[in-house]
């Protein structure tokens, strides 16, 4: 005989509203230093591309958890995986919170970005207790709860960094995060494991891609002292190109890889590797250039705006980034992913040159910043939409979670660039880069993006309605 399975437990409002408060809060603890990103450069005494550094190590880290994180809530549970993870993330958030300098403070920012593998893991309890129907709108409130947490985030971080401290900016959403992950272990039932596919977790090839990425930021970072430490930039090339090597014979030869390389052979999905890399790049250059060029003194060429006042500045590009992905959607079911994609990037070339030509008034930057945000998720979505839509669909998952690694690596290369250019552009004796450094920036940002143009025209048209 055969046992039968108990039906989950079904789930009430009360549970998927503690989800919900714990997407806020994680949203809000999420975005909290872009806005504020100048203010820990003087108060820490940051170089730009240190700068860059901590704006981008949390988004590496949720590359890297992600991953696991599914599998090991297959194995183990969602909400027992999940819950360990927040534990991890309010450690980090309290550790950034009480964090007296730039090494501590990446370190919690570190262990923050588990919070980018718990939102899937939610996504996983959500759909274990409800029925398929709500199951979707559950997903959709949640989600948009992130998004609207993270906007919270951006407008309240500069008054509280100035008003209070800089430590309070990142306690005051730990605590919120860690209420909600109490009030999600209390509601929230227990689900099943599920099904392993027996070959475990690529620890050696995490293990591996960790010390690429984290190589190659430091490549970057050290880049503009190149005359100063040759041997050691040198150095760290060789490490680099050591990891990348050992990385690439793992993944070829593990059960069940962290990344699937043999899917890069498929048109669809290097295409999509490509593109995405691409425009991930031109989008971080204006993530991080943007902010920096408000922050910079009305008595040189910027506008002298504090921390307050860019949270409102970048405000307009956060609501664009989130209707980006409806509106992408709509457009690649009636007109194709491929004419999505061609009319994002355009968007993108046009408002990064603008910006390097014309950035003397604010409305200039938040105009640009809007533009290049809507363009982002325009491209992204299609992009993602066009992989799943053209491989086998047992490949679905890796293909696209190709494509999302490759997201982060081009945006974490961008913000690299852009804060080694800054750095370089710096005169000595000051700490305010020339303007030129800025203009090279998006001009550099402009043209690769332009490049990737000659890369959509390979792209199949995509699936249409």
């Amino acid at each position: 005989m055969t046992a039968t399975l108990a039906p989950p437990v079904r789930i009430r409002k009360a549970a998927v509203g503690a989800l919900g408060m714990l997407a806020v809060a994680t949203g809000a603890l999420e975005s909290v230093v872009t806005p504020t990103l100048p203010l820990l450069q003087r108060e820490l005494d940051m170089s730009p591309a240190e700068g860059a550094l901590l704006s981008i190590v949390l988004l590496i880290t949720g590359a890297l958890v992600t991953p696991v994180a599914g599998k090991l809530g297959d194995r183990y549970g969602g909400k027992r995986v999940l819950i360990r993870l927040m534990t991890v993330v309010c450690a980090g958030g309290l550790v950034s919170a009480l964090a007296p300098n730039l090494p501590v403070l990446l370190l919690g920012q570190i262990l923050q970005g588990a919070m980018v593998g718990a939102l899937p893991l939610s996504f996983i309890v959500v759909r274990t207790h409800l029925p398929a129907g709500a199951s979707k709108v559950a997903i959709g409130v949640v989600s948009g709860l992130f998004v609207g947490g993270g906007m919270t985030g951006t407008l309240s971080a500069g008054p509280v960094a100035e008003g209070l401290s800089r430590h309070w900016m990142f306690a005051l959403p730990t605590i919120a995060v860690i209420g909600a992950t109490m009030l999600v272990n209390g509601l929230m039932p227990h689900d099943p494991p599920g099904r392993s596919d027996g070959a475990g977790v690529d620890w050696p090839g995490l293990v591996l891609l960790s010390g690429t990425l984290v190589t190659l930021m430091l490549v970057l970072a050290l880049a503009p002292d190149i005359g100063s430490q040759p041997l050691v930039l040198g150095a760290l090339i060789v490490v680099l190109a050591a990891f990348v090597t050992g990385w690439t014979a793992v993944e070829r030869r593990a059960a069940s890889p962290m990344v699937d390389l043999r899917m890069l052979a498929q048109p669809a999905v290097w295409t999509s590797c490509v593109l995405t890399f691409v425009i991930c790049v031109g989008t971080s250059v204006a993530v991080y250039l943007v902010p920096q060029l408000f922050a910079v003194s009305a008595g040189e060429y910027g506008f002298g705006a504090s921390a307050t006042e860019i949270g409102f500045f970048l405000l307009p590009g956060a609501v664009a980034a989130s209707l980006a992905g409806p509106i992408s959607g709509i457009g690649a079911r009636r007109f194709g992913s491929r004419a999505v994609v061609t009319a994002g990037t355009v968007i993108m070339v046009a408002a990064l040159i603008a910006l390097a030509a014309v950035h003397t008034e604010v409305w200039h930057l938040i105009l640009g910043k809007v533009m290049i945000a809507l363009a982002n998720g325009l491209c992204v979505t299609a992009m993602v939409t066009s992989t799943a839509t053209s491989v086998d669909q047992s490949d679905t998952g890796i293909a696209t979670g190709l494509v999302l690694v490759t997201r982060v690596l081009g945006y974490a290369v961008g913000v690299q660039v852009s804060g080694a250019i800054l750095t370089a552009g710096t005169p000595s004796g000051s700490d305010v880069p020339a303007e030129p450094a800025f203009v090279t920036g998006f001009v550099i940002a402009g043209a690769v993006t332009a490049l990737s143009l000659l890369v959509v025209r390979t792209m199949s048209k995509g699936v249409k309605e």
